[in-house]
Order: structure tokens, then sequence, then C-alpha cells
């Protein structure tokens, strides 16, 4: 799976938090093993070898075995202490680590006169202690051993009053982090969102937008540079689209005037002993008349439609009476060609939308259906509800388009007959109006070729709802 950058640098921040937090547990518990247990070890060290350095002679006298027990009362240590080790069991009778207290190596070590430290767990505290045995020595021999042994503090012990400070530090530290992130975030993300946005409005034609940044740093430079880019597309449109209206309004007054004479010609060669091959040159100068208006028309339409000069007048529309319609106009042509139309529509949908506009779609899908369909094939067309939307499907088996072109096409001029063979006839600007109408009425339009099932054209419309017609 990839991630999004916001994605990372999210990730990458809740990976610092675990971070940090492990870190402070490892820290605390640094602060428990090095600060309080070494602390508490040196401590009983200490005060087991200045104990046992007092009794260095002569034997474990009551009287002495008293000031032991008499120290084990003013000290915050528990003091043990017996003639014989064996003995120190029936005063300790627990286990260290689910162990004996003492055993054969610890022996070995006491018996040379050296002191031996335990720490462990005991069940019957249910915590650690930390204790240590030392020798006394006699004149020739030890003559006892004493075991000082403290109840190690849990860590939250150690720490309770340096806790609510390091909570305090702790969420203090994690709020400013939290403001430092979120305004880095809004920094950040906020303009790369906004050229998101008008990159989206470039694809669909909008090159008005511009990202307002005051900004210098890498984000800026690529802000800047969108709004170039964006002036740059603008201008390129604007020229083209003049090109495209003044070519239009060019052409118009002479290919009226080329009608109107070829009309007049018509008529008196009917009347008079024209050349054989005069009608011919008549009809053709005027099925390419027909065809360049046609094409002026088309252009003129696409640029209303894509400049917004044109606006969608909606009322609810019963497409499917519309499309019913549109295909008797193409009954008879249909028939000459022995063509099998397949209707299946639903009654009684309903959509919003401009009912000229409409027809105007279905009847430049039929059309294109229809001619590239080969004689005696089908063509077969669909209405139905989808959703919340009404879907109109055209298929024929007819020429099957290639990935590359399919994603062309809708573009002005774009034809898939390479040669541009006037066999079919067509301007190449059918499909664009048909995408721009089905954009004004907030439709999507989708096109597929498969040599099994042939060429599909799918238009979603939104349907309409009760709520629009409440508004």
């Amino acid at each position: 799976m990839k991630l999004t950058l916001s994605k990372k640098i999210l990730s990458l921040f809740f990976l610092s938090l675990a971070f940090t937090i492990l870190f402070s547990f490892f820290f605390i518990h640094f602060l428990y093993s090095k600060l309080y247990l070494e602390s508490i070890e040196k401590s009983i060290v200490y005060q087991g070898k200045r104990t046992a350095a007092h009794y260095h002679f002569g034997e474990l006298s009551d009287d002495i075995i008293e000031k032991i027990q008499w120290y084990n009362v003013v000290s915050e240590y528990e003091i043990v202490v017996v003639d014989q080790l064996d003995d120190l069991s029936s005063y300790f009778p627990y286990q260290v680590n689910y162990e004996n207290l003492v055993d054969s190596s610890d022996r070995k070590i006491l018996e040379k006169g050296s002191y031996v430290v335990k720490k462990g767990y005991v069940e019957e505290f249910n915590r650690e202690i930390l204790g240590a045995i030392f020798p006394i020595r006699g004149k020739d021999s030890l003559i006892g051993f004493i075991y000082i042994y403290v109840p190690l503090a849990a860590i939250q012990d150690v720490f309770k009053e340096s806790i609510p400070l390091l909570i305090a530090a702790g969420s203090g530290f994690f709020i400013i982090l939290f403001l430092l992130i979120n305004r880095v975030w809004s920094t950040l993300f906020s303009p790369l969102r906004q050229l998101e946005g008008l990159a989206a409005n470039i694809s669909h034609g909008d090159y008005s937008g511009r990202v307002k940044t005051e900004r210098s740093d890498e984000i800026g430079q690529l802000a800047r540079t969108f709004n170039t880019m964006s002036s740059s597309l603008e201008a390129q449109e604007e020229r083209k689209r003049e090109f495209t209206s003044n070519l239009a309004h060019e052409m118009r007054t002479p290919l009226t005037y080329i009608s109107g004479y070829t009309h007049a010609l018509k008529q008196i060669t009917e009347t008079q002993n024209p050349d054989p091959n005069s009608e011919n040159y008549l009809n053709t100068i005027e099925k390419e008349t027909a065809r360049l208006s046609k094409l002026i028309n088309d252009l003129t339409d696409l640029n209303h439609l894509q400049e917004g000069l044109f606006t969608v007048e909606t009322q609810p529309i019963v497409v499917a009476q519309v499309l019913v319609d549109t295909v008797e106009l193409f009954r008879i042509h249909l028939a000459d060609r022995s063509i099998q139309l397949n209707l299946d529509i639903e009654e009684d949908l309903i959509i919003l939308g401009d009912p000229d506009r409409i027809q105007q779609v279905f009847y430049n899908t039929i059309d294109n259906a229809v001619k590239y369909v080969s004689d005696g094939g089908v063509v077969q067309i669909g209405l139905r509800e989808h959703g919340k939307s009404i879907r109109y499907e055209v298929q024929n088996e007819g020429l099957t388009i290639s990935k590359e072109d399919l994603s062309r096409m809708g573009e002005r001029f774009f034809r898939t007959d390479k040669a541009r063979t006037r066999t079919t006839g067509g301007t190449g600007l059918g499909l664009s109006i048909v995408k721009e109408i089905v954009r004004l009425h907030h439709g999507t339009f989708n096109m597929d070729s498969d040599p099994a099932t042939g060429t599909t054209v799918t238009i979603d419309l939104p349907m309409f709802t009760e709520e629009e017609e409440a508004t």
C-alpha cells in the first residue's frame, strides 16, 4: 500500500511519540536501577560491614545480640543475627526468587569472610527485597552472621513525588508538539491541497485558479510555478477559442453565398440543358457546404459550452420519452441499412435538465453508433435506474476502438478513422459536445470497447429527487 505524504508525516509523528514514551520508560527505569537500587545496596553494605566490625572479638553473647537487635529497632533496615548460618532460615523463612536464601556457593564465600548480596522477589512480601549476609569473625573463626535486608519500594513509590511533575512536563511537551505539528501540517498541506483542487479544475478546462502565497520556500516556489503554468494555459486556451470563434464567423458568410448560389444554379440547370455532370458537381458542393455549416455550428456550440456562455435551463424531464423521440429520427436510416435496434428502456425515469441538450446527447451518441456499425448489425440502447442516477448505454457491434484511441475520445476533431474518409461523415466534435453537456448536468461519461461486445458509451445522470421537487 502506497502512503501519501500526509500519512507518512502522521506516521512519523506517532512513531516519534511512541519512541519518546519508550525512551521515558527506559530512562525512569534507569534512574530506578542506578540511583535508587545502587544507593540502597551501598547503604546496606556500609551498615553491615560497620556492624560486623564491632564484634570481632569473643563470642556472640546475648549482650551483643541485644545491641544488634536494638540497632534493628532504630534502623530503617531489618537485621537478623544468628550463631549458625543454618539458623538463618528460622528467622527468615522465605525464598528469594523461589530459591533458598543461602546456597552452597554463598556458604563458601561467607566462610572466606566475604559478604554476599541477595536480591530478588519474595512472594510473602509481594515485592522484591535487597539484602546482604555478613560474617562476624571471632579470634580464630566465624562466631555468627548478620543478615540485613529491606523490602524495595515499587518504581511508582520511588517516583511518587516526581510523577506529577513528569506528567505535567510530558503533557506540556505533547501539547506543544501537537500545536507545532498542527501548525506545520496546516502550513505545509494547505497550499498543496489548494494546488490539488486547482489542478483538478485545470483538467476540466478551468484555468482561472491561482494559488495565493507569500512563502519563499519550496512550496512557495511550486505555487508560483503553478500560477505561471495556469496563466500560460489560460492565455493559450483564450487564443484557441478566439481563433475558433473568428474562424466560424469568417466562414459563415461565404458558406451562405455558396449555399444560396448553388441552390440557384440547380434551379437554372433544371430548366435548361445542363452539362450531364453539372448536377453532380452542384450536389457535391451542396453536401460539402452542409457539412461545413454543421462543423461551424458544432464549433460554436462547443465554445459556448466550454466558455460557460451556455446556461442549462433545467426542468423535470421524462427521459424515456425524449429517448424514444430521438430514436424515431433514425428509423428510416436503420431500415435502409438493415440495422437491428434493441431497446431496453425503463419508463417513468425523471431527471432535472435541459430537454434540448439531453436530446442532443442522445442524438449524437446514437448517430455515432449507427455510423460505425456494419450493415445488418445490431445497436443496443438501454435506459435504466442505477443507484441514485439513471444510466444510459449505447452499444454497437462495429469498429473496435484501441485503448490509445479510447483515452482521446471526446477531444476536438479526433476521429478513429485516421484517414478521415467521408463515408461516415461527422466533424469529430459530437462526443466533445456530449461530454460538455453531461458535465453541465453533473453527470459522468465513459466509453469502452471490446472485440467481444463492441463499443459501449455509458452516461450516468443524477436522478430527479423529491427534495429537488420540494425546492
